[in-house]
């Protein structure tokens, strides 16, 4: 018996020991084929533009646009990209056609006045807190309001960006998105958290993007992806 109850533990001991790292190893091949994965479909689309967002925040993006739409949140091809890292000066939102694989639109985008000056340096999803909020959205539907058609934000990250339609985060036309602005304030105009566009653009961005399209506010900050599930 005793013989028996050794041989057993033998048993469950070398199970563990060989299992554990064909698991380990089946996990590292799948993270490795999404990287791969990524920078094939990255290396694509940069080859068809002419600016493009950092690999860092694309990686992160198209993690979450992928999982979002094998869970039906999104229904779209289109993926908006805005990276707050960038300099409110530069053109840092970008919209791609994942079927196609190609850049739409390339332009300017404001962030929340109390998230910073040129830089956006700080994110908050609390009611007048006049910041933006990171993390994956889904586009709604649009409006007439003060700012004119508006397109209504989802926000999809409990406790990161879930209060944007409460909040009244939406995209809007701003004339203070504009070179002319930044020409004369060294800086882009900052909205109440709301990615505003420029006037000539936005009419046409949202009727594109309208109806369950993936949007992305990204910045490396840590706090970010220590709480969402999408972007870790």
């Amino acid at each position: 018996m005793g013989y028996n109850f050794f041989t057993s533990i033998l048993f469950l001991f070398f199970s563990f020991t060989t299992t554990t790292p064909k698991n380990t190893k089946a996990m590292a091949s799948n993270e490795t084929n999404a990287m791969t994965e990524t920078e094939s479909v990255y290396n694509t689309i940069k080859s068809h533009s002419a600016t493009m967002p950092a690999f860092a925040c694309f990686t992160k993006a198209m993690k979450g646009f992928k999982a979002l739409k094998a869970q039906g949140k999104i229904k779209k091809d289109l993926l908006t990209v805005i990276d707050f890292s960038q300099s409110s000066n530069t053109k840092r939102l970008w919209i791609i056609d994942m079927a196609t694989q190609t850049v739409l639109y390339n332009t300017l985008v404001a962030h929340g006045r109390n998230s910073g000056d040129e830089f956006a340096n700080a994110f908050s999803n609390d009611n007048s807190s006049n910041q933006s909020s990171l993390g994956f959205y889904a586009t709604g539907e649009i409006y007439n309001g003060k700012h004119g058609q508006s397109l209504r934000l989802d926000g999809l990250e409990q406790g990161i960006n879930s209060n944007a339609r409460s909040r009244g985060v939406v995209v809007h036309a701003a004339d203070y998105v504009s070179e002319n602005f930044i020409q004369m304030h060294h800086r882009l105009g900052r909205s109440q958290g709301c990615p505003a566009l420029p006037t000539n653009l936005t009419k046409e961005v949202i009727d594109l993007i309208k109806d369950r399209s993936c949007l992305f506010i990204y910045h490396p900050t840590q706090k970010y992806f220590a709480k969402s599930a999408l972007a870790s």
